[in-house]
């Protein structure tokens, strides 16, 4: 498909899509032409149906797979072809709700500790502290850090947006120290060679390295600390509008769940099974 390819290509560049979703989509309307061995754009109603039945039923793929190829392809026929995608009325698939993974302030506290690194520290901190994403950790730089006004400078993170967020006092004490022993100079924490940012998969590693090491069995991942971040602010009473700007979500929807997360209003309620009289050990 090459023609096609370079048009979507083009399409997704000018709707100003990042370098991540370009790939994606593209990616995944390639794969429906090998499916088929035709080009896409001469493909029927039926044969897209039962492309994304073939996804979900014999390639088992993730949830996350099967939206982004329904995507993907809407993307392809509506815009790149100029088609009328809703007149196929193909349903998308239903994305099952699942709580993320919260760390209890005691769990955080043993990561960092177990930190022994400044550097990788000095990250972890920073992440939860201020509640950001892996990718806008790494794309950090040194004047990003605002310790006048105590923000940090978010430069287009999701959806090529700017935000500013928290800087915690502990956390510019750290970066500080940090600071005065690495003297990074354009990345706040650059990887190897030291002129480019540091990688995602490198700070993944890091976590999963120090998970282990702090004993926390719970299935967390690096973005589990923007969770707890999230969390942690709303149990000690930050309202739901501030920490949906903290985070630099689009709407208050996607900040509600962390209503789900937090004990805040669970802290007066107790279990009925509290309420019966003590009975001896079963035998």
């Amino acid at each position: 498909m090459g023609r096609l390819h370079d048009q979507m290509k083009r399409d997704l560049e000018l709707k100003n899509y990042s370098p991540k979703t370009r790939a994606c989509y593209l990616a995944a309307v390639k794969s429906i032409a090998l499916h088929f061995q035709r080009s896409p754009d001469q493909l029927s109603e039926e044969e897209i149906r039962e492309y994304l039945h073939y996804l979900i039923q014999e390639k088992k793929a993730s949830q996350s797979v099967i939206s982004q190829a329904y995507s993907a392809l809407k993307f392809f026929y509506e815009t790149t072809l100029k088609g009328d995608w809703n007149g196929f009325r193909i349903p998308r698939a239903k994305m099952r709700k699942r709580l993320p993974v919260v760390l209890s302030l005691q769990e955080i506290q043993a990561i960092l500790l177990a930190a022994r690194n400044l550097k990788h520290r000095a990250l972890l901190m920073t992440i939860y502290s201020a509640g950001l994403r892996v990718s806008e950790v790494v794309h950090l730089k040194v004047s990003d850090i605002d310790s006048q006004r105590m923000v940090i400078r978010v430069q287009q993170g999701k959806g090529a947006k700017d935000r500013y967020t928290l800087l915690a006092r502990r956390t510019l004490e750290v970066l500080r120290d940090y600071w005065r022993a690495y003297r990074p100079e354009e990345w706040l924490f650059p990887g190897q060679p030291a002129k480019g940012a540091l990688s995602v998969s490198s700070v993944q590693k890091i976590f999963e390295k120090l998970l282990h090491q702090a004993g926390v069995k719970k299935p967390a991942t690096v973005h589990t600390l923007r969770h707890s971040f999230a969390t942690h602010l709303l149990e000690a009473g930050t309202d739901l509008y501030h920490i949906q700007r903290l985070l630099g979500h689009t709407t208050p929807k996607t900040t509600a769940i962390y209503l789900h997360l937090s004990r805040k209003d669970l802290g007066g309620v107790s279990s009925p099974i509290d309420l019966l009289e003590r009975t001896g050990k079963p035998t």
